[in-house]
């Protein structure tokens, strides 16, 4: 496997996912590609959100899951400074921010980020509009906001990663379908929704967080999903604990892994948003038998440039094979008994979306379509 299928790979949830990687190759021709304004003239899906000040009854930050690492021996205190018998480490754990707002009409919801990234890219946008966080703060449901193990405020690990200082910007911009890098400059795709400027570039591309528990020096993408999950779902029982509601679990990319999987560990799911996942569980796996045992409502959203149709996007044979394994979820599911939707933004007449949809010019939009999925399918 080449090293842009391993770094792709990071994006994939399970071994079918990964299956999918071997055969995925595009040959991009010359892409069609605008460095100007993209065009954010869409069509809105309901009531816009309200805007204004913006009110919080509650605010605060925790930490959920993780373990206890102790080593051997017995602490030497005449010696502490350099003591590290007999010591302990709390490691693996989530970190959380949570607001909750004055009109808390809603069910709680949980945002889990994907790779290389934390729960900044929920709470804002390249270009410094409203991200999702406060969109559905308005809304009326309270938020909580997660660091994954090993990541951003959740730094520390029990397992000793090594940490890349290659540049990769490009190949991120690339595997997002944001657009394409040619002739030394970032080009957008045709009709891009990504804020287009030098400065939102700079924001977004500063956003990127490592894993300080993955070898992405020596090439090995390690993201342990199991403890990512348990965190996850030690998390949502903390929510229930403190509100006395299930909760919305939203996932992004390699989060959508974890965010399955997280349905083993608790019983307060009360529905997943999936945006744009490496793909979905398979019929036969440990998580999907949870998902469905558990009635859990699941809906997975993907935007545009998907499928071998877009000659220009290098990476959109690529995700067309992660989406198809949404649609053969979907049926599966259903069929089950389960209740699954697969949205595919552009038959929405939603058009421009990269993989980073709630960061986009129409945000909002996507927004209210969510909103609109969790009041026809959440109890």
């Amino acid at each position: 496997m080449t090293r842009q299928h391993r770094i792709a790979a990071l994006l994939l949830t399970g071994a079918m996912t990964l299956s999918l990687l071997a055969g995925c190759g595009v040959t991009p021709s010359t892409p069609s590609a605008s460095t100007g304004t993209p065009d954010v003239s869409q069509p809105q899906t309901s009531e816009p959100v309200s805007t204004g000040a913006l009110a919080i009854a509650e605010q605060g930050v925790f930490s959920a899951g993780g373990t206890v690492l102790t080593s051997d021996g017995t602490f030497d205190v005449s010696n502490y400074y350099t003591s590290r018998e007999g010591s302990t480490s709390h490691v693996d754990h989530a970190n959380v921010l949570y607001q909750i707002p004055e009109n808390d009409t809603g069910l709680p919801m949980v945002f889990l980020h994907g790779y290389g990234q934390s729960r900044m890219g929920w709470m804002t946008t390249p270009d410094g509009r409203e991200g999702w966080s406060d969109l559905f703060l308005r809304m009326g449901h309270s938020v909580f906001l997660i660091d994954q193990p090993r990541r951003g405020e959740a730094g520390q690990t029990s397992v000793a990663g090594t940490i890349s200082t290659a540049p990769s910007d490009q190949t991120w911009y690339t595997q997002f379908r944001i657009g394409t890098y040619l002739n030394d400059e970032f080009t957008y795709n045709e009709g891009s929704q990504f804020p287009a400027s030098e400065e939102a570039l700079d924001q977004f591309f500063r956003q990127m967080t490592p894993d300080t528990g993955m070898d992405s020096a020596g090439g090995d993408q390690n993201i342990d999903n199991i403890v990512v999950a348990q965190a996850v779902a030690a998390t949502i029982d903390e929510v229930y604990e403190r509100t006395g509601k299930n909760s919305i679990l939203v996932t992004h990319s390699q989060g959508g892994g974890p965010g399955w999987t997280a349905a083993q560990y608790t019983d307060h799911i009360a529905a997943i948003v999936a945006i744009e996942p490496g793909g979905a569980p398979m019929v036969d796996s440990e998580d999907y038998a949870a998902l469905l045992e558990k009635k859990i409502p699941v809906t997975l959203y993907y935007g545009d440039y998907i499928g071998e149709e877009f000659t220009d996007v290098p990476a959109a044979g690529m995700w067309s094979m992660m989406a198809s394994s949404a649609d053969s979820f979907t049926e599966a599911y259903t069929a089950a008994g389960g209740s699954s939707t697969v949205v595919h933004l552009p038959d929405e007449g939603i058009t421009g979306n990269s993989h980073f949809m709630f960061q986009e010019m129409n945000n909002d939009v996507i927004a209210n379509h969510v909103k609109a999925w969790i009041q026809a399918n959440v109890q």
